[in-house]
């Protein structure tokens, strides 16, 4: 398998505020690679990095075989993009705003036309065609942008958020069409998201970003393997002075509000035992939960917050299109 992407050393600076800080990762062609992580993390300007929208401060970036900053035009004729903030003319009906961008791209004649009745069936918008797009639903407008992104066949495919602000339904169905766009086209894919069930359920690898860097990289397994088997959390009254230990906890760390997070191999098998530990060492539980790792967990494993909590709005580039 080849190399889509590969970034390295990456940097971008807005005056004092550092977004992305120094990461280094890879992008295997024909794969789902994904970026999770809180706003602010620093995954959409990476993704605009990428996509040649901004320029880096320092370090590298090649797309298709293109450094970002040598050779922009050719990285954009090889690269199709679903930005996060809406991006299509409300006046226009589905078909024109088809028809205007593969014309951007040289597309004409029948070639065209047929490539747009086929994608707008792909993303089941074709009785829409001639409807105007201020009338189309979330969900609709979404899929009429990924079914655009695609119509001058790209190596790579960037989504950015694919599917902020749907609802549940619609966010599986937008989950159903990227999985058919990676199966039917063997396309690249990389996606930013912090919604941790979507990674999981779409990316063949992901990268946690944080605060401008990459924290933790690999399948879902990988990372969740960070964590442990299972993990239990004991929410005590008090700030605990140290750790608990014994031969059935593989680990044992004090995070956040004064809770254990504590590794083991077989949760209902230890919870009696942790019991038993904590009142030995005179420490009173207010509240114990156990739960397989979730991509949370690492989350917190690796940052000490939960990534839920940590999606207040953070820093965001001006947005920029081309």
């Amino acid at each position: 398998m080849g190399e889509a992407i590969r970034v390295e050393n990456l940097v971008k600076k807005f005056k004092d505020v550092t977004a992305v800080d120094g990461i280094s990762f890879r992008v295997r062609e024909g794969e789902i690679y994904g970026l999770l992580g809180p706003n602010g993390a620093g995954k959409t300007t990476t993704m605009h990095i990428l996509a040649t929208l901004l320029k880096p401060t320092s370090g590298r970036a090649i797309v298709a075989g293109f450094d970002v900053t040598r050779h922009p035009a050719e990285v954009r004729k090889k690269i199709g993009i679903v930005f996060q903030d809406p991006s299509l003319d409300n006046q226009l009906t589905a078909w024109d705003n088809m028809y205007i961008h593969g014309m951007l791209y040289g597309l004409s004649g029948l070639e065209l036309r047929r490539k747009i009745e086929d994608l707008l069936e792909f993303v089941e918008l074709r009785q829409y065609a001639n409807k105007l797009v201020k009338y189309f639903s979330g969900g609709m407008r979404r899929r009429l942008e990924i079914a655009r992104s695609l119509l001058h066949e790209p190596e790579i495919l960037f989504l950015d958020e694919p599917t902020l602000g749907l609802d549940p339904q619609t966010r599986v169905k937008i989950w159903d069409y990227i999985m058919a766009i990676k199966k039917e086209k063997g396309m690249t894919i990389v996606l930013t998201t912090h919604y941790m069930d979507e990674a999981e359920q779409l990316c063949d690898r992901i990268a946690i970003m944080d605060h401008g860097k990459i924290i933790a990289e690999g399948t879902a397994d990988e990372l969740k393997s960070l964590v442990g088997n299972e993990v239990i959390y004991l929410k005590l009254d008090g700030v605990p002075l140290k750790c608990i230990e014994a031969e059935f906890i593989e680990s044992c760390r004090i995070i956040a509000n004064s809770t254990l997070e504590l590794s083991v191999r077989n949760a209902s098998v230890a919870l009696p035992k942790v019991f038993e530990l904590a009142e030995a060492n005179g420490l009173k539980i207010r509240e114990a939960t156990y739960r397989r790792p979730t991509l949370n967990e690492v989350f917190i494993h690796l940052t000490g917050r939960e990534l839920r909590d940590s999606l207040e709005e953070g820093f965001r580039p001006p947005h920029r299109r081309w």
